[in-house]
């Protein structure tokens, strides 16, 4: 272990298992996202990873104002932090309608905005918005090839001109998440982004020469956004960024990004000669990947999964490492971001040292609206 900056000291204060944060290196990330987008006012991360107020006050302390999310939690979690921007990414309909509008309502120093893709959904936002006396920005989100939602760049002319025309919301310009794009090799990554891009700054063209509007278009996620960072045009959107995690860090070792949330679990029985049964079990660390994709362990070299389930997760001692009962175990997540969401609180660390915690509130599916 060359570089033990993952070791707390006070171990034996910290139950497991545990979601630690180290908070020099989120810092650090924070520095790097902005370096790498040249200016604060072009970033708009995603807060799906982390879920906790004081991560988006540090970034807000760094100069970012914008932010961008998937739920209603997340939203009110943005509110609750005086986050000034907020894009809820994630398609409005039936009930999340009228908490759309409560949290306007609540928040009102907070600007809300929303994503549409289909006349229908644009039409519902637009009537709610005049019941509820309000003015909602709009972003039309384009299909680029993620194929989850949007609609293909081809289709958008149409659709933001009706928008224009409808009461209650103001289309601002085009969402953009190009997700499938997992390129290991950098120069690859960005000949394709820039590609699937092409029919993006077309529609883009279309919409401020025959419609007067100057789109704006947000973009990205954390794979492609050393790519849209060098676009002045687009804002950028990453999300894994603050805390980074080791299916990213292998993935792409191109983006300079440091691994900041380390979960601790400690050995708890040795069922067999060479296996070791640890606490951190499928509640305690996303387990939708395979076996072999789940954690890194930093402390101890050839420890390899033998099975997981929902408290245990059973390893077996391939170079016969002394390990005992009761020994600590260091691992990044392959997954960070639902890894967060299985945790209430999570320690933060600074200088090795456990220096108090934060809650995760926007884990839940609601917080009060």
């Amino acid at each position: 272990m060359k570089n033990k900056w993952f070791l707390i000291d006070d171990t034996d204060a910290l139950d497991s298992p545990a979601l630690t944060l180290h908070a020099d290196r989120i810092q650090y990330n924070i520095d790097v996202m902005i370096a790498m987008a040249k200016d604060p006012a072009r970033l708009r991360p995603h807060v799906k990873t982390y879920k906790m107020p004081e991560i988006v006050k540090m970034q807000m302390e760094s100069g970012i104002r914008k932010f961008k999310c998937a739920t209603i939690a997340e939203a009110e979690m943005l509110g609750l932090a005086g986050a000034p921007d907020v894009l809820i990414a994630f398609p409005l309909t039936g009930p999340k309608l009228d908490r759309f509008f409560r949290l306007i309502a609540v928040y009102p120093g907070t600007r809300f905005s929303a994503i549409i893709d289909h006349e229908t959904g644009a039409r519902a936002l637009s009537e709610k918005a005049v019941t509820n006396f309000a003015e909602v920005g709009v972003y039309l989100d384009i299909n680029n090839g993620n194929d989850r939602t949007g609609l293909p760049a081809g289709n958008g002319f149409q659709l933001f001109k009706q928008s224009l025309e409808l009461k209650g919301i103001n289309p601002l310009g085009l969402h953009v998440y190009d997700g499938h794009i997992r390129n290991t090799d950098p120069d690859e990554r960005k000949i394709q982004v820039d590609h699937d891009f092409e029919k993006v700054k077309l529609l883009a063209g279309d919409i401020r020469q025959k419609l007067d509007v100057e789109p704006v278009i947000i973009a990205g996620g954390s794979p492609t956004f050393p790519v849209h960072a060098q676009d002045p045009a687009v804002e950028c959107s990453p999300g894994t960024s603050l805390l980074w995690d080791a299916g990213y860090a292998e993935k792409f070792p191109d983006i300079p990004f440091q691994t900041a949330a380390v979960v601790v679990s400690r050995v708890i029985s040795r069922p067999g000669k060479d296996l070791l049964c640890t606490d951190l079990g499928h509640k305690s660390i996303a387990a939708e990947n395979p076996l072999e994709n789940r954690v890194r362990f930093l402390n101890v070299e050839g420890l390899e999964p033998v099975s997981h389930s929902e408290e245990h997760l059973v390893l077996r001692n391939t170079q016969n490492n002394p390990v005992a009962v009761g020994d600590v175990l260091y691992g990044i997540p392959w997954h960070i971001c639902p890894t967060t969401a299985l945790y209430q609180e999570v320690t933060v660390i600074r200088n090795n040292r456990i220096t108090g915690t934060w809650e995760v509130p926007a884990r839940t599916r609601k917080i009060t609206l």
